[in-house]
């Protein structure tokens, strides 16, 4: 009830009559700034910041710097926590209105210090996920005099919940900072996250390194950042290596020299290519392929495609999803020459994995393929290794979630390689499915003519799909003979009304003297789109 009260109080504004009235709407949300509850006092917190941005310059003044030192002074831990995320609205609200030295502002800037010191450990975790914010309003002056000590200090907290929230910190401070105060108060930072005691602070650390690398530089990504990168793709703790393996190519890419790359780097991905932790290989898996442009072709053939390879032999499906999710990378770099040769039969292999969520992912990313194949190579092959052939497998799957990916993938795989393409190899292949003795091939057959009629001409459908369907009117399965009602009733959109009314309806008007029920029901509702 309070949660949904705090959160209606932040619209409520036009309700009280509008900005002149904001001030009725702040005793009750700092009320609830202050309960126990803290998805409440979040809330009350996002509403009060609604209203801030539209309340006047004076009652800003008064009013809301009222709220903030009624808050930020509390005898409640919650209330100090509530205040800290309103510091920053008001100091910018205030700076618009041409009030930075008034007494109000510099009161705002006392609070914040006091609560950078509080003896409260979640009141310097609340004012310390604020920071960034709060020095982004201030001036650079008060900011390197006052707030930078203090952000240090909370750097070095000894409570590692508060000085894991240094690290987003550092990002945001070093696009407000001189080359000099980065290396004097932000880099030290990011230097001692990175080798901190606590493995939940170095988690931190790996997670933000490529946004610390484009933030601070490539000058002291170099000299500095890059050690520090290596260290934590090396840590102790799985967890920390899994974050810092998804930000290798990020990392890579903020202008680190090749050779660096090469020497530095890519040693550490080879060892996590072989990781203990499934974990760790997956999310490495995620980013190795962006590599390879950085590189260039010779060292990705020499020593990338290997732990591709590796990667795509994985035991863990995850980390054999997330490698052939990027083969397009790859492509760009080394051709398609060597993508056949080298990378294709594991995915072939892949696509006859025994678990179906991985046969799944390898249709989803068929067309992807094709793309980079071109029909030639999409059909060449022996049959075991022939994707063309690979595709009309899948329809035979026994899972039905594979047979209608396989569908959309057909009519995906007809729209890129055109329809000359789909009428010499599709056409032959629906004609044989018709005529199997399985009846669920035979339902297949007429769910890839439904999908395939938005990717065909108008003579297309009428020359090859429409007399196949036709053809299994007379079904001995009324689940077939249904779906055949339906399926023509799709056809119909895409058929000259004289095929309509000579051909179709017809034969729907036949089916609606059925004996089975469904199939009557189905005819009759295909019948009616006939017109």
């Amino acid at each position: 009830m309070l949660l949904v009260l705090a959160e209606e109080l932040g619209g409520f504004l036009d309700h009280v009559g509008g900005a002149d009235y904001a001030t009725a709407l702040l005793p009750p949300l700092e009320q609830l700034s202050t309960t126990e509850e803290t998805v409440v006092r979040e809330k009350a917190v996002e509403s009060l910041v609604k209203i801030a941005v539209e309340m006047k310059p004076d009652e800003m003044a008064e009013s809301f710097v009222r709220l903030i030192r009624n808050l930020a002074t509390g005898d409640w831990f919650t209330s100090r926590i509530s205040a800290c995320g309103l510091f920053a609205t008001a100091y910018k609200q205030l700076k618009a209105a041409g009030q930075t030295g008034a007494d109000t502002t510099t009161e705002l800037r006392r609070l914040f210090v006091a609560l950078c010191e509080d003896d409260t450990p979640m009141v310097r975790r609340a004012v310390s996920s604020n920071f960034g914010t709060f020095a982004t309003e201030v001036e650079k002056e008060y900011l390197k005099n006052e707030l930078l000590p203090l952000f240090t200090k909370l750097s070095q907290d000894d409570q590692d919940s508060v000085r894991l929230l240094a690290v987003d910190n550092c990002v945001k401070l070093a696009t407000l900072l001189s080359d000099e105060d980065r290396n004097t108060f932000v880099v030290p930072t990011v230097r001692a996250s990175a080798q901190d005691k606590s493995w939940r602070v170095r988690y931190c650390a790996a997670e933000k390194f490529s946004e610390l690398s484009q933030a601070l530089g490539p000058m002291i990504t170099r000299s500095e950042l890059v050690g520090l990168f290596v260290r934590l793709l090396k840590d102790s703790e799985a967890e920390v290596r899994g974050v810092a393996a998804q930000q290798v190519t990020g990392v890579s890419e903020k202008g680190v020299p090749v050779d660096m790359v090469l020497t530095q780097v890519l040693p550490c991905v080879e060892e996590l290519a072989g990781d203990a932790s499934q974990h760790v290989r997956s999310s490495l898996a995620g980013v190795i392929m962006g590599l390879a442009p950085i590189v260039g072709r010779d060292s990705t053939v020499e020593k990338l495609v290997p732990l591709y390879l590796q990667l795509l032999r994985d035991e863990f499906p995850d980390v054999r999803l997330a490698i052939i999710s990027k083969l397009d990378a790859v492509n760009d770099v080394i051709g398609i020459q060597m993508l056949s040769e080298s990378l294709l039969p594991a995915v072939v292999e892949l696509a006859r994995d025994r678990m179906w969520r991985v046969r799944l992912a390898i249709i989803e990313h068929m067309p992807l393929l094709a793309k980079q194949l071109g029909p030639d190579g999409f059909n060449q092959g022996h049959n075991e290794n022939n994707l063309a052939k690979l595709s009309i497998e899948w329809l035979s799957d026994e899972v039905n979630a594979i047979r209608e990916a396989a569908c959309t993938n057909l009519k995906n795989l007809a729209a890129v390689f055109g329809e000359d393409w789909a009428k010499s190899f599709l056409m032959p292949e629906i004609q044989t499915m018709r005529k199997s003795q399985n009846y669920l091939q035979r339902l297949t057959t007429l769910r890839i003519i439904k999908i395939l009629a938005d990717t065909l001409s108008t003579t297309e459908v009428e020359e090859s799909l429409l007399p196949v369907v036709l053809q299994m009117c007379d079904d001995s399965v009324p689940n077939v003979r249904f779906n055949v009602s339906k399926t023509l009733g799709v056809l119909v959109k895409h058929c000259s009304p004289d095929k309509v009314a000579t051909q179709v309806k017809p034969q729907l008007q036949q089916m609606t003297e059925d004996q089975d029920p469904d199939v009557k029901y189905f005819s009759y509702v295909a019948l009616q789109s006939c017109s």
